[in-house]
């Protein structure tokens, strides 16, 4: 009997994060004492004929939509055919982003792992088994968190001394933006003068500058102080080619761009350009494991390195099988926070400040597939009434 998809499941699910609040935009994500704030995501599940389910949860409400565009095409299949569907399900979405194709691919390289009994990074080809992390951080805020440049030099210390080995910037962004660029300057100036010689240090201000020059003037403090990358400065959104190669061509800090490029040709193109020096890449942003592993491949064939975007069991795994990547992005951290992961997670994996050991170093997961045991109780006690079943 050969391996068929037999049904699949998607479960959107609600979980609290305390103490945190939004800017006055509405967008970002900030320390605001008091307040609690509710996230969704989805829970998904692949099961198939012989008993095997394979899993994953995270994704958006976005991605969630386009998998109802063709997942009736994946029931009856082999899921080991991951190639195939791969190009099947970006030839289904390309009149949109293809981020729908990430949670499924990443479900049946779950599902691939159990059946062989390995974890994915095995199936990949291991790297490495252990990954020096960063600490990204939560946008500053007026609250009595981030709200300084020398709040941010303090928590970058805090960091250091627990071993991180990198320190990423999230600044102010929006509201009076002369003030923001002006605090964001001085932040860079703080962290750096306080860290820059014991760590490696990151800014990205989300694509919220208002102008080239102002990406062009935090670019150059960023120069100042030896800044390792610079990322998605400003409103083009992260895309123009154009303009990041002019920016490159202006500033010594290396460019970390392809974050908000969605598909591997644009990705590719945007190398090709010279248009970054560093290549974004992300599992549930770039078609899965498979998509991301293509953007890992196109920049080791350019010589440059590839970024593994945001935190996950995902993450780790292609980080584990990539010789060209220096960090994994612990985010969000805060002095008085907890990170945004769902309380999902069995066992003693962990995306919290405190998961590194003190060389700054966080585990690959080594059980079968993603190798973490989800909580699917909390996961259907919390549903928010949004479940789509194929069959």
């Amino acid at each position: 009997m050969s391996l068929e998809i037999t049904r699949i499941e998607s479960t959107e699910f609600r979980y609290p994060l305390e103490d945190v609040g939004t800017d006055e935009h509405g967008f970002n994500l900030v320390y605001d004492p008091g307040t609690t704030t509710e996230r969704k995501l989805f829970g998904l599940r692949i099961h198939t004929n012989d008993g095997l389910t394979g899993e994953y949860v995270g994704g958006n409400s976005p991605a969630a939509a386009q998998i109802n565009t063709f997942a009736d095409y994946l029931v009856g299949k082999n899921p080991l055919h991951r190639e195939r569907h791969w190009s099947e399900m970006k030839r289904a979405l390309r009149k949109y982003d293809r981020m729908g194709i990430g949670p499924i691919d990443i479900a049946l390289w779950d599902l691939a792992g159990k059946l062989y009994d390995a974890p994915i990074h095995e199936l990949l080809g291991t790297y490495r088994e252990r990954i020096p992390a960063y600490a990204s951080t939560y946008h500053g805020d007026d609250a009595g968190g981030l709200d300084s440049p020398e709040a941010f030099a303090d928590f970058a210390e805090e960091c250091l001394d627990m071993g991180y080995g990198g320190f990423k910037i999230h600044g102010w962004g929006g509201g009076d933006e002369r003030r923001d660029l002006d605090r964001e300057i001085a932040a860079v100036h703080a962290v750096g003068e306080r860290v820059g010689d014991e760590m490696d240090l990151m800014h990205d201000p989300a694509c919220e500058l208002e102008t080239f020059a102002d990406a062009l003037e935090l670019g150059r403090a960023l120069d100042e102080e030896g800044f390792f990358w610079y990322e998605d400065p400003y409103r083009d959104g992260g895309i123009s080619q154009h303009a990041h190669r002019k920016l490159r061509q202006m500033l010594d800090t290396p460019i970390l761009q392809t974050e908000h490029v969605r598909g591997l040709e644009p990705a590719t193109d945007f190398v090709a350009t010279e248009s970054t020096d560093f290549v974004r890449s992300d599992p549930e942003y770039d078609g899965g494991i498979t998509g991301a592993m293509k953007r890992a491949r196109v920049a080791e064939g350019f010589g440059l390195d590839v970024e593994f975007h945001a935190p996950g069991p995902a993450q780790r795994h292609c980080i584990a099988a990539t010789r060209n990547a220096n960090y994994y992005e612990l985010a969000l951290v805060h002095p008085d926070c907890a990170n945004t992961q769902p309380p999902v997670y069995g066992g003693e994996y962990s995306d919290m400040l405190d998961a590194v050991d003190d060389e700054g170093t966080v585990p690959v997961p080594d059980g079968p597939g993603l190798g973490v045991e989800y909580d699917w109780d909390y996961i259907e006690t919390n549903a928010t009434g949004s479940v789509h079943v194929y069959e």
